[in-house]
């Protein structure tokens, strides 16, 4: 059930710009640019920013999708609408804006196929997901640095990158409820130094959340000042990647590529509803342009520098396969001359899981929405300037982490202990996302609905992206391989168990309304639990790792260090396909932040060149 159309005019989005006439390229004619970037997403749009900031060179971006505030009304611009793009079963729900990918079956899923949501657009899937920023932990990114053999992936080295692209503005104490405050993080300036994206919480929080965050504090959960400096497990609001006036989305769109119009330079310009066929390669393996389609019509834009492949962590791998990169057998399977046999193309995907816990409640949520007077009034309220309204809200505030505890723990098997004792001691394993976006689709029925996202972030279990042809034109085969691992499938039992503890405990019973909704008191037994998990988990789109960084010893690694791709010249990957590992959380920030840092060192190897 989708909320209540709020209808919101462009003139009243925070702050779109599509640009002047010579920010676009011509379609169907052949050009030569000194960086071509394959896919306008979340990194894309950041790197060509980036790039593009010294006018005495030229940047293309090529994106299959256009503008989604024209294509898409004001889906991705309410915060609000963000759970309509989580359809699990139809591909079609969103065609303008997604590209409609959908899962082989999963075994650890009871053999289900699943629409998998990426952005098709402008922004990338920074416009489609929950926008919710956190960092990694300290020790995830020193393992990070250890795999590619590089320490500037150290916390203290790379955080300068994080803050380069972030601006952060605190709660709005005067439209936040009391009981949502949220602490000042220490050293502000060193976490965010006034860059594009603005980082905020909505005016509005959701009431749910503030009696979740009493439960954690009774169970013992460090109230967290900071999801952004390197240590995640506790509880606190969990800030987004939002306006914080208008609390309208905030995109890489609305972000770096309206910064880089807004600038008045002609050298960057965007090829829309342009679709990159094949990485063309010159002699000595080096990257020398991109066939691309618009419309009907195949044609090459050249790079005299670089070629950058920005298409996420399904497209960058099919995009190196069919241009002769990749595991040399399934080259060979579809007739794909072989550039680079570079066998960990498409493999090693990690992924996140949800699972939910949920009881009606007496607070308002997003199912209160279905009560047309109070939709409307909080249309009303969104309009204002500043928003205070649930729809500037992405339906999930408050986040907590924390290590299986001990009485769960014990529950686990030798091996499975052993696995996660892999991870980085400060490395969560459980995420407890709280959100209020069920809707109940029973007629008067206008509670709210509280839900414990229950995350394991420890993920053993790993997919891969192979091909279905040697075109881009089709789409890549996806297989996430979710909960295949046993040690996976044991910590998300455990994780549902420990969930359900929280949300029932007696903090919670004043909020709560009757029986649990989900999975509902005839789930009991382990394996009534298994089940339920197999049957409703879906993803948290995070797919990640595709292209994996690491050392060029490392038959496995696909680029190095700087993102470039290893067997290869003048092509590298920008995306979280290159992610040496998917840190805890969510993959937004870790994204923008890779995007800084190869920036940099791509302009700092043209600096070393002049």
């Amino acid at each position: 059930m989708y909320l209540n159309t709020l209808h919101l005019g462009l003139a009243a989005s925070a702050s779109f710009f599509p640009g002047a006439g010579n920010s676009f390229g011509r379609p169907n004619q052949n050009a030569t640019y000194d960086y071509v970037i394959v896919g306008g997403g979340t990194a894309g749009l950041a790197v060509a920013m980036r790039l593009a900031e010294d006018s005495s060179y030229t940047v293309a971006v090529v994106e299959a999708g256009g503008f989604y505030q024209i294509e898409n009304d004001n889906q991705s611009v309410v915060p609000a609408y963000n759970p309509e793009f989580a359809s699990l079963y139809d591909p079609t729900a969103n065609p303008t804006v997604d590209w409609g990918f959908v899962t082989t079956p999963q075994p650890g899923a009871n053999n289900r196929s699943l629409h998998y949501a990426r952005g098709k657009t402008l922004g990338g899937s920074s416009a489609l997901n929950a926008n919710i920023y956190n960092r990694g932990t300290r020790g995830s990114y020193h393992q990070w640095a250890e795999i590619v053999g590089d320490d500037s992936y150290l916390l203290e080295n790379w955080l300068p990158y994080y803050a380069k692209g972030t601006n952060y503005t605190p709660p709005n104490t005067d439209l936040r409820a009391a009981n949502a405050s949220v602490p000042t993080p220490v050293n502000v300036s060193s976490l965010y130094s006034g860059g594009p994206v603005h980082i905020s919480y909505s005016n509005y929080a959701l009431p749910f959340t503030s009696w979740v965050k009493l439960a954690f504090e009774s169970f013992g959960f460090q109230n967290v000042s900071s999801f952004s400096d390197g240590w995640l497990l506790g509880a606190q609001y969990a800030p987004s990647v939002l306006r914080p006036d208008s609390n309208q989305r905030e995109t890489s769109e609305t972000s770096y590529l309206e910064a880089a119009f807004a600038s008045g330079r002609s050298n960057l310009q965007v090829y829309t509803h342009t679709l990159g066929l094949q990485i063309l390669f010159s002699e000595n393996k080096t990257a020398a342009g991109v066939k691309v389609r618009t419309g009907t019509t195949d044609y090459v834009l050249s790079a005299r520098k670089e070629v950058i492949s920005s298409a996420g962590a399904f497209q960058s791998p099919q995009l190196l396969m069919v241009s002769g990169i990749g595991p040399a057998d399934i080259l060979a399977q579809h007739n794909i001359t072989v550039l680079a046999d570079r066998p960990g193309v498409g493999q090693n995907m990690w992924d996140h899981i949800d699972i939910e816990v949920t009881y009606k409640v007496g607070v308002d949520g997003f199912n209160t929405l279905a009560n047309l007077t109070y939709a409307a009034q909080q249309a009303d309220l969104f309009h204002s300037e500043p928003a205070s309204s649930i729809y500037g809200n992405y339906g999930a505030d408050f986040i907590g982490w924390e290590k299986l505890p001990g009485p769960y723990r014990s529950n686990l098997s030798s091996s499975a202990v052993n696995e996660l004792a892999e991870f980085p001691a400060d490395w969560p394993e459980i995420e407890y996302e709280i959100a209020s976006v069920v809707m109940s689709g029973i007629e008067g029925d206008y509670n709210g609905y509280g839900t414990f996202v229950v995350v394991p972030v420890t993920p053993i279990s790993r997919g891969n992206i192979t091909l279905q042809t040697s075109s881009m034109l089709d789409p890549p085969i996806i297989n996430p391989n979710w909960l295949t691992s046993e040690t996976d499938q044991e910590l998300a039992l455990q994780a549902v168990k420990r969930g359900r503890e929280i949300i029932s405990s007696s903090t919670m019973q004043p909020v709560l309304i009757g029986a649990e909704y989900a999975p509902g008191q005839t789930v009991q037994t382990d394996d009534e639990i298994n089940e339920y998990i197999r049957n409703n988990f879906f993803m948290n789109w995070h797919a990640a790792c595709t292209c994996r960084m690491g050392q060029e010893n490392d038959t496995m690694a696909v680029v190095d260090s700087k993102g470039r791709v290893i067997g290869v010249n003048s092509l590298r990957v920008i995306d979280a396909s290159a992610f040496a590992l998917l840190p805890p959380g969510h993959p937004v920030s870790t994204t923008y932040g890779l995007a800084e840092k190869l920036s940099a060192d791509i302009i700092a190897d043209r600096r070393s060149e002049i």
